[in-house]
This record gives C-alpha cells, sequence and structure tokens, in this order.
C-alpha cells in the first residue's frame, strides 16, 4: 500500500515533514521516580539521554527531567539534543525565560533575599534590561583589572600547589581553587579587601543549597532520594551565611550600590542581592565547576599538546615584551581552539530550559515536531554540542577544532554561553553577560600553566558537581623559557 500523501501544512517552513513528538511521560509520580533513578543512578545523565535517543531514533523526545521536585514541580518536558534544535531555547521570539535557570524545579526566593536575580528574568520584565545594563557597565569599568587581578591570584595558587607537592605529595587543586576564585573575583569586580578565609566555605554552602537536586554525594540513594532530591534543603539552615556574604557585598560593593540607586533608580536591596547572586553564583560557581574540568583535560591530553600550548604561550608572550596582554591572547590561536573545545565539550551550564510562549515548531536534522503553547523545552548541552552531524568526532577533544578559517566556522554552534558563540550578550537577549570575560578567564587559567610548566599529570575523580583534579606532578619550564 503506497504511503500516505502529506497535506501541505504537515511540512515545516523549510520542507521537513512535521512529525508527532516521540517519547511518554509515563504513570504520573511513578514514570519520573524512575527515570530519576536512572539519570542520577542506574545510567548516568549522558547515558541517560543517549540511551532515549536510540530508543525513538529522534534527538527530540518528551522525557520526564530531573530535578524536578516529585511532590512540587512538574518533570515533563520536551527535549532537543542535537545542534539544529537547541538554538529555539534563545529565540526569544517564541519561547520565554522566567523562572527556568534550574527548569523544572525552583530554589526557593530566601535564598535570595528574597528577590528573583537576574537570571531568572525574562527579558521582557522592565527589570531585566536595568540590572544587565548595570553588570555590563561594571564589566567595562573593571575590565583592566582583569588580567592583573587573575595572575596575582592563581600566580599563588601556583605557588600553593607546587609548595604541596614538595611537602607532602599531590596537590588537590580543587581546594586551592575555591579559595582563591572568590578572592579574585571580589578583587575583581568590585577592587575591595578579600573576605574572610572562611566566606568560600559559605558559598560553598550557600550554593548547595540551590544546586543540590542536580548533586549526588555517593551516599545510599534512598537517603539522597529523600533529602536531595524530593524536597527543598530549608533556606534558614543557610540564612546566617547568606547573610555574612551580603554584609560583606554590602560594603565591597557600596560604590556600585550607590550608582544603581541614585543614578539607575534602581533598589538599592535588590541590586546587593543581584551582585551577590552574580559574584557568587554566576562569577565564582562557575569557576570552581569550569577550572576542574579543564585541568582534567589538558591533563588527559598528555605532554605532546601541553608543549605545543607552551611554545604558542612563551612565543607570544616574549613578543609582548614579557608581558600577558589582551592582544596577545587574541594571537593564541591553539589556546583560543582548546578553551573553545573545553567549553563546547564541558559548559558550565548543562542544562538549558525555556517555555513556549505560543505554538511553534523545532526543526531537528531530520524532521519538525509541534510545540504547544507552555510546553517546557529542554536541552542538555553536553549531548546536543557534540553533535556528530556538525562535528567530526564531535564526542573527542580535539585540540585545534576552532583553529583557521572553517575552524571557526563551528564556533555558532557553541551554545555554552546561552547562545551562539558568535553572538553578542545583549540587553535584551538572555546571553551571558561575563561571555568574553569568562573566555578570557579560560584562557589566562592555560597561560599561567603553561608559562610555568612544560607538562603536568594528575589524578581525577569526582565530586557532586566537578571533578576532582589532583595534581600528581610538574614539569617546570627552565629559567630561560619562561615570561613575567
Amino acid at each position: 500500500m503506497p504511503p500516505t500523501k502529506l497535506a501541505a501544512d504537515d511540512y515545516s517552513s523549510s520542507g521537513l515533514p512535521i512529525k508527532p513528538i516521540p517519547g511518554s511521560y509515563g504513570l504520573p509520580f511513578f514514570s519520573p521516580i524512575r527515570d530519576r533513578l536512572d539519570f542520577y543512578y542506574f545510567q548516568g545523565h549522558d547515558a541517560f539521554f543517549k540511551s532515549r535517543v536510540s530508543k525513538y531514533q529522534s534527538t527530540v523526545f518528551r522525557v520526564n527531567v530531573p530535578p524536578a521536585f516529585s511532590m512540587a514541580s512538574d518533570p515533563r518536558v520536551i527535549a532537543v539534543l542535537d545542534a539544529k534544535s537547541f538554538p529555539v531555547l534563545f529565540d526569544l521570539s517564541v519561547v520565554d525565560k522566567t523562572d527556568v535557570l534550574t527548569g523544572t524545579y525552583i530554589p526557593s526566593a530566601a535564598l535570595t533575599g528574597g528577590f528573583r536575580p537576574l537570571a531568572y528574568l525574562d527579558p521582557a520584565d522592565p527589570r531585566h534590561a536595568a540590572l544587565k545594563q548595570l553588570l555590563f557597565d561594571l564589566l567595562a569599568a573593571r575590565g583592566p583589572r582583569l588580567i592583573p587581578s587573575f595572575r596575582a591570584a592563581y600566580s599563588a595558587l601556583l605557588d600553593s600547589l607546587e609548595a604541596a607537592l614538595a611537602n607532602s605529595g599531590p596537590a588537590d587543586f580543587n581546594t586551592l581553587n575555591e579559595a582563591t576564585a572568590l578572592n579574585f573575583v571580589c578583587e575583581f569586580l568590585f577592587g575591595g579587601a578579600a573576605p574572610s578565609t572562611t566566606a568560600h566555605k559559605k558559598a560553598i554552602k550557600w550554593l548547595f543549597f540551590q544546586l543540590h537536586p542536580l548533586a549526588t554525594l555517593g551516599l545510599p540513594k534512598l537517603l539522597e532520594e529523600l533529602f536531595f532530591h524530593t524536597f527543598h534543603l530549608p533556606p534558614f539552615l543557610v540564612r546566617s551565611d547568606y547573610k555574612a556574604l551580603a554584609s560583606y557585598f554590602a560594603e565591597a560593593a557600596k560604590p556600585v550600590l550607590d550608582d544603581a540607586e541614585k543614578t539607575r533608580g534602581l533598589s538599592r536591596e535588590e541590586t546587593l542581592h543581584n551582585l551577590v547572586f552574580v559574584a557568587v553564583f554566576n562569577a565564582y560557581g562557575g569557576i570552581k565547576l569550569s577550572f576542574p574540568r579543564i585541568l582534567r583535560r589538558l591533563a588527559e591530553s598528555g605532554p605532546e599538546l601541553h608543549a605545543r600550548l607552551a611554545r604558542e604561550i612563551r612565543s607570544v608572550v616574549r613578543s609582548e615584551g614579557g608581558a600577558v596582554t589582551v592582544a596577545g591572547l587574541e594571537r593564541m590561536e591553539l589556546t583560543k581552539s582548546v578553551v573553545w573545545e573545553l567549553l563546547r565539550l564541558d559548559p558550565p551550564v548543562e542544562y538549558q530550559y525555556a517555555r513556549a510562549k505560543k505554538d511553534l515548531v523545532i526543526e531537528s536534522h531530520e524532521a519538525a515536531f509541534r510545540v504547544k503553547k507552555g510546553e517546557m523545552i529542554f536541552g542538555y548541552q553536553p549531548v546536543a554540542t557534540r553533535d556528530e552531524r556538525v562535528f567530526r568526532k564531535g564526542g573527542e577533544f580535539v585540540a585545534d577544532r576552532f583553529v583557521g578559517e572553517e575552524g571557526k566556522k563551528l564556533l555558532k554552534y557553541v551554545y555554552w554561553s546561552n547562545g551562539r558563540e558568535t553572538e553578542e550578550a545583549e540587553v535584551g537577549n538572555k546571553q551571558c553577560p561575563g561571555k568574553d570575560v569568562v573566555v578570557m578567564m579560560c584562557r589566562l587559567l592555560v597561560v599561567e600553566f603553561f608559562l610555568r610548566y612544560d607538562s603536568f599529570t594528575a589524578e581525577v575523580g569526582m565530586l557532586p558537581l566537578e571533578p576532582k583534579v589532583t595534581v600528581t606532578s610538574i614539569t617546570k619550564a627552565s629559567s630561560l623559557d619562561q615570561s613575567s
């Protein structure tokens, strides 16, 4: 029997056939619990999504996605897991970004002073433009301090790492990074005195209270499911820690708060809590997660890549008179490619969400699908940005992937910043306002390592949200080969 001929409205505007979205949400309560167990324990994050791509023979499908609390929020989403469908999450003409930062659950506003920070606001909210412009202006004003602030902080970290290796053997990079990163963020953004020596522990505790539904700690499954994945941890348990952080930023960021209140018409209290969120959740949290991921990939890549990076970095720095400069960083083609590749493979934020604000059609490489107004769309970047239809050996680390003109054409498929790498963050979109700063910080970490060391080795384990990197050996550069 011949196949049924499709009507004109059964095709998308680009000619792809419109098909029903495959997948099912299953039985209420029980199916989400089963999917959550697969996600955290039986399959793991990557296999959870890849197995369903294989099952449905589609990169767009319906699925229950953790970390929805089974008794308090809706886990049902439409997953988009390829490079073509994923950008619908950035298209503000068809999606709404209100309260979707953490997707299928929302942390208590008590954790952020009773306010929803900028990251939870849709650009249609009038507060969004004012708060994001404040951040753009802050980053522009502080931009000249980025390189000297970073180099001072991470040079001291590497001194400590070398001392630990000399005195007691392997050096725990994560612990050193946790203390260093918060001091760097505060000095760079506000130029104030360093916070207390225990501030980073308060920051980590506060972060955990917002992100615990994503974490597994290696405890018995029943305990983790009950205490971390089913209910919100009560905010009062971290109230004093947050109060101490907010008190520090109220003083350190006083000029910024004065400007917000007196010339921008922003609420001083709301601005303060937004600055705490940006500094601790976005900046500090991003460094805490990303830097160990960078070192893990570099350690796994081995001495041949290390040697290539060291040659490029030292040559450019020598040509800049021994200084690390913005212009010099732009000339480090391999270093730039390595950082983009690391952000493609291991994005700081793995999940993206948006809610359809009208009926729309999503296209994958092979088909199109109708989505109804109000449905939640979800993207898991570590699958979408490894799309083999776009990236050769998409699941592998290829250091020079983005070198040259052909390599740069692939940058439009790098989405780590809640937008394409080829696009700019603007007041009217949801792309990370610190996008360029993040890329530069990652480059600076690579530069600092390979100005000092010819190579290094590390053991890699796993913490709740990031790899645990223990540096086991370093090969120092010859004194004649180092640049200041």
